[in-house]
């Protein structure tokens, strides 16, 4: 995996993280928190889309967020787990993963599109 997928992976993460503080901020610092999520999460995904497929990068980058917001909820939070849910993140993922296998990974340097 190159720097740029990596980019993406860590964007995910910081998604989850601004997808939880939007529910469960509740006063100035979590909010801050929160605000700092989502500049860095936006920020490494564009960054990674100026190299990468902007369509795979954005589906890796929600499909990862959706992910991972579901299943910390569960863990963290006390959602009920429900078989359905898991089972179409699972679906979910498995298309994430199919579309990065068929994408090729030519790194365009100086793509302005």
């Amino acid at each position: 995996m190159n720097k740029e997928w990596i980019k993406v992976v860590v964007a995910a993460f910081f998604e989850i993280f601004w997808v939880i503080g939007l529910k469960h901020a509740n006063g100035f610092w979590t909010w801050i928190g929160t605000a700092i999520a989502i500049f860095t999460s936006f920020y490494l995904m564009i960054m990674a889309g100026r190299k990468l497929p902007v369509g795979t990068v954005y589906a890796v980058f929600v499909g990862l967020g959706t992910a991972g917001t579901v299943f910390s909820e569960i863990l963290i939070f006390g959602e009920p787990f429900k078989v359905e849910k898991v089972l179409f993140i699972v679906v979910l993922l498995a298309g994430v993963v199919g579309l990065k296998l068929v994408t090729a990974d030519e790194i365009k340097e100086g793509d302005e599109s």
